[in-house]
């Protein structure tokens, strides 16, 4: 599990931090009760699940391959890679609105979200969100990419600050050890920076497709031009 750091949520508990987005991987993610906690803290978040998971009764992988229209693929980067930007294509479907948690003006939105690799169209993940109103699937594949730069930070800290080289059999051992490797892992990255600087940014606005499943009925992305809709037959 992991949070990117943002920008300060509104109506933030005390305790949780300066960040509003949690991104995690399907192990977190397939659980509903860590969903609706996050929630209930008014964050937002874009996490993994299995292709069995369910979303509104059939499993997401399913929904994906029958309801999704072919406009509904969009090619985005989820953020900068070793060599280039991770391009994928992505889909996404706006979910209908839980009225027990929502009310009658709801401030989030929940979607269901595909990642395709371009090279091999057989491999998919999928994701589930909650996210501001105004929130397009651009924001939510960049945020959904995040979660690779934390696990990419302790890979690292892994190899050049020994983060996972202890033998301790305490807690605060164990939490001295981490702490100083990490710190060192962030000087180092801090000093990489300067040198860089030493040394030396399109958004669309798609339209929304609805399909006519009355207890699924959900609003496809596409990538349209501004006014233009499609329907299911």
């Amino acid at each position: 599990m992991s949070c990117t750091e943002l920008r300060y949520p509104r109506g933030c508990p005390n305790g949780v931090g300066d960040f509003s987005w949690v991104t995690a991987d399907a192990a977190y993610g397939q659980d509903g009760r860590f969903r609706r906690f996050i929630e209930d803290l008014q964050l937002h978040y874009v996490v993994a699940v299995p292709k069995s998971q369910q979303v509104h009764g059939p499993r997401i992988e399913d929904r994906f391959r029958r309801e999704a229209p072919p406009d509904a693929w969009k090619r985005l980067s989820a953020g900068p890679g070793a060599k280039a930007e991770r391009v994928y294509d992505w889909a996404g479907a706006i979910l209908p609105v839980v009225w027990e948690r929502d009310g009658d003006e709801p401030t989030r939105r929940r979607w269901m979200l595909a990642r395709r690799s371009i090279s091999n169209p057989d491999e998919i993940a999928y994701f589930l969100a909650s996210a501001p109103l105004e929130a397009t699937l651009t924001d939510l594949a960049r945020i959904a990419g995040c979660r690779w730069k934390i696990e990419e930070c302790f890979q690292g800290t892994k190899n050049e600050c020994g983060l996972d080289e202890y033998e301790v059999r305490r807690y605060t051992s164990w939490y001295r050890h981490i702490t100083l490797a990490m710190l060192a892992h962030a000087f180092l990255t801090a000093m990489a920076a300067l040198e860089r600087e030493k040394g030396v940014a399109t958004m669309t606005h798609p339209t929304s497709w609805t399909s006519h499943r009355p207890r699924s009925a959900v609003s496809w992305q596409l990538a349209h031009h501004p006014g233009t809709t499609a329907i299911t037959p």
